[in-house]
This record gives structure tokens, sequence and C-alpha cells, in this order.
């Protein structure tokens, strides 16, 4: 191996890295979607006035976020299969980013729904639509257009944390990167050219969400 930068390992291994970046992309599309769902549910629970589904919600939110990703990742990985629950390791992944993205969205959305006048809420009841219309066309709305920023920046973190499913085996952009630089023994070029596709995908990810809060939010987002 010489002293020199070489990256002549691209003209083979540059397909290996695309294959990795879709697969970041996918574990991010899946998680969030799923994410944003369960935390639009868990901070509806929240305000409600269920007491043992408030606990519940709260409980789930203060274990995820006070506990390593890389733990919760290794318990689903390799505690479930103790109890019969074997998972292919997207699966895994999957399931491990989802439940981060919920617990830490959860608190994003519910901070978006207080910030929602009272006076918003009355004035659609006054017109007649029921409690969960007035949630979901006149409160929700509101809550996201005040939230986009940070529910864009945890979609970027969640992304960049997916390297920590390289740990598991899964093909991602890391996992690529570290299989490369095993066969090529070219660590500096491979992780910078790892690190520069995900800088690329960031800000590529987050151009995206601005547009679809341009379109869906109101322009004044992007």
């Amino acid at each position: 191996m010489g002293s020199g930068l070489d990256f002549g390992w691209l003209l083979t291994g540059w397909r290996a890295l695309v294959e990795g970046a879709g697969m970041t992309l996918w574990l991010t599309a899946c998680s969030t979607v799923l994410g944003l769902a369960i935390s639009v549910l868990g901070a509806a629970a929240r305000r409600g006035r269920i007491g043992w589904l408030k606990t519940a919600v709260g409980v789930y939110v203060e274990a995820i976020r006070n506990t390593p990703f890389i733990v919760q990742l290794f318990f689903i990985y390799f505690g479930l299969p103790s109890l019969g629950v074997n998972l292919n390791p997207v699966v895994v992944a999957i399931v491990a980013m989802t439940l981060n993205v919920g617990a830490y969205a959860t608190e994003i959305v519910a901070s978006g729904l207080a910030a929602v006048a009272v006076g918003q809420r009355e004035a659609a009841e006054a017109l007649g639509l029921k409690p969960r219309q007035v949630f979901v066309k006149v409160v929700l709305p509101q809550a996201m257009a005040v939230i986009f920023p940070a529910l864009a920046s945890q979609v970027v973190i969640t992304m960049l944390d997916s390297a920590v499913v390289s740990q598991i085996s899964v093909r991602e952009l890391t996992m690529r990167a570290n299989l490369i630089q095993s066969q090529t023994f070219r660590p500096f070029e491979t992780f910078l050219i790892a690190a520069a596709i995900y800088l690329a995908l960031s800000i590529a990810l987050r151009r995206v969400l601005n547009r679809i809060a341009a379109r869906y939010l109101g322009p004044g987002l992007t």
C-alpha cells in the first residue's frame, strides 16, 4: 500500500456504496413514516384524559430517550431471540429506528400541539366539527407548521444514526464502506468518500423535506 491517496478502488467499489446509500435512505424513510405516525398518536395520548395511556406513553418516551440507541438495537437483535422472537436484521433496524423516531418526535409534536391557541379549537368546535376532526383538520396542521424545522432535523439525525445498524450486519452505507476498506486497505479514502456521501444525503434530504413543507404547510418554511 502506497503512502499517497488512491481512489482507484472507486472504479469497482462505487456500486456497493450506492447500494449502501440506498439502504440507508430506505431505513430512514420507513422509520420516519412509522415513527411520525407513532409520535402523532403518542402526543395526542399525552394530551388526552386516559391516565394509564398517558403514563404508558411517558414511560416509552423516557425509556427510549434515556438509553443508548445501540443498546436498544442489541436488545432487539440479540435479546428477543432468547424469547423465541427472531427478526431479520433489516427488520430489527427499522423497528429500533422507528422506536427512536417515535419517542423523540412525540415530544416535538406535543410541543407543537401545545403551541396551537385554544381559540383555534374552540372556533372549530363552534362550527360543529367533532373532536377528531378538530384535531386532524385544525390543530395538527398548525402544529406541524410550527415544529417542522425540529422534525426535519430529527429525520436527518435519524439517517445519520442509521450507521449504527452496521453493527448487526445491515448492509447500509457504513457497512459497505467498512467492507471496502477491509478489502482495499484504504480506510482514509473509503471513509472520506462515505462521509461525503452522508453529507450529500443530509443536504438533499433537508431540501426534499423543505419542498414538502412548502407545498403542504406553506412557503414560509423553506
